[in-house]
């Protein structure tokens, strides 16, 4: 199927649509409600959709609308159980607790998944953070570090990997990444610490009071839920779902037809939902099915309008000059509008036809460039709301919170301020090759340090000229 690069406009106007019309007064209201959003994917995403069909094959539908599925149904369900789940308790919402939930968030997301780590933490994150002013960077580094960047270590951290696995990639490969995992989280963790300080020392001094007085304990409310969050990690782990390849080309039996991994998170969302106490879910957690319908809506238009823009990459993919460098480069940058999981394929199987040149291969693809490839895609799903499903759902779940979260085009301001450097810092040492990409490392991480050094020397300066400087120690 030859497509032209004007079959790209749909999945352009969907984003433009998604970055835009919250943003002008005449139609940020009117955007605000479900069904604008519903009408806007079903009039770029159903014509896309019906012209693909009828013109080439609805295979390429009927795949998209499987993948929709089953992003879906995993989204939702770990969705559902976590809003049965409350961290009770109160602590400070300070820099040093601030962090560790990021810290924890991030060691969760390669072995629970991005998605499920986001949804465990972002209440109680908010929660933590209730009597502060300053959230919006809280929820952004949660999405960087507890949504996408932590979930690099193992195939059920993000789909993109998952992929990977099923491709022949072993489940252990993965903790090779360990170097580029700890740098980047480990410098995220110290910028976030530093621009939180700064924030808690502008806090209003009756807010950071209101905070310390009402520390209570933590505990723990639905504990029946851990139980219904790992048989949903467990069916991702171990269970097939629709095997629509065996289907189309004509030798599926019936038990490839059957969505296995799907019903059984289906039956555990359920259960959550019909057998976890309802003061927790609703009162606790205020839960609301609002950020999940949402994400639905939202992502029709997406998965649709996205056909034709995955086969235009596939067709133009092999004239790229394509190094090391450049599968990065490639793959994340499309991978932060793109869905991660399918860009990850269309790069890994292009790399497949590579020649090793000597070099070690895995799953047939030489494994310097599948490095690059899988860093890509997990790293820069969190450059935009869109690269990486989780990212949409905290993003919901803080403005159902209140919190005022940035527009689509000031998130990726944001991402590329606070985020892009320690990429880019880790490129230059891990996959650039060279004294010179390793000089430019160097100077990179060494600005982004020299930022949080900055920040707290702000902060204690901030912090001494309050009335109350003993109530802000860290």
């Amino acid at each position: 199927m030859h497509l032209s690069w004007w079959s790209v406009i749909p999945f352009v106007l969907m984003l433009g649509s998604i970055a835009v019309f919250p943003l002008i007064p005449a139609t940020a209201h009117w955007w605000e409600k479900e069904r604008s959003q519903l009408l806007v994917a079903l009039i770029l995403g159903v014509p896309v959709a019906v012209w693909i069909g009828l013109t080439a094959s609805w295979w390429p539908v009927a795949d998209t609308a499987v993948e929709y599925f089953q992003f879906i149904c995993l989204l939702a369900s770990l969705f559902i159980v976590s809003g049965g789940f409350f961290v009770a308790g109160d602590l400070i919402g300070n820099p040093r607790n601030n962090t560790i939930f990021l810290a924890i968030g991030g060691a969760l997301a390669s072995f629970v998944g991005t998605t499920g780590a986001a949804m465990l933490l972002v209440r109680p994150l908010l929660n933590t953070n209730s009597e502060r002013r300053y959230r919006v960077h809280t929820m952004l580094f949660t999405i960087f570090i507890v949504a996408n960047c932590g979930g690099l270590l193992t195939p059920l951290g993000d789909p993109p990997l998952f992929l990977g696995m099923l491709r022949g990639v072993p489940f252990t490969w993965t903790f090779s990444l360990f170097p580029q995992w700890l740098f980047v989280n480990g410098l995220m963790l110290l910028s976030y610490y530093a621009l939180d300080s700064y924030y808690w020392a502008k806090e209003p001094d009756a807010a950071v009071k209101d905070d310390y007085e009402h520390v209570t304990p933590l505990g723990f409310h639905g504990k029946i839920q851990i139980f219904f969050f790992a048989c949903i990690i467990a069916s991702v782990a171990f269970l097939p779902s629709i095997n629509v390849a065996a289907i189309e080309e004509g030798h599926a039996n019936i038990m490839q037809w059957i969505p296995w991994r799907e019903v059984v998170m289906i039956a555990a969302a359920t259960a959550s939902y019909m057998l976890g106490d309802k003061k927790t879910r609703f009162e606790d957690n205020q839960f609301t099915w609002g950020p999940i319908k949402e994400v639905a809506t939202l992502f029709i238009g997406i998965f649709l309008t996205m056909i034709p823009a995955l086969e235009y990459l596939a067709e133009i993919a092999p004239k790229l000059p394509l190094t090391e460098s450049t599968f990065f480069i490639f793959t994340g940058g499309l991978s932060s509008v793109l869905d991660n999981a399918p860009t990850y394929a269309t790069f890994f199987e292009m790399a497949t036809q590579l020649p090793a040149d000597g070099m070690a291969t895995v799953a047939g693809v030489p494994e310097h460039y599948l490095t690059a490839i899988s860093l890509g895609a997990v790293l820069c799903g969190a450059l935009t709301y869109i690269g990486n499903g989780p990212n949409f759902m905290v993003k919901s779940v803080a403005e159902s919170a209140g919190v005022e979260m940035p527009a689509f085009g000031r998130y990726i301001v944001d991402a590329a301020f606070l985020l892009l450097p320690a990429i880019v810092a880790m490129v230059l040492f891990f996959i650039a090759s060279g004294w010179v990409s390793n000089l430019l490392g160097a100077i990179v991480t060494a600005v982004v340090l020299a930022r949080c050094v900055v920040l707290l020397i702000l902060a204690r300066r901030s912090a001494g000229a309050e009335p109350s400087p003993e109530i802000r120690k860290m």
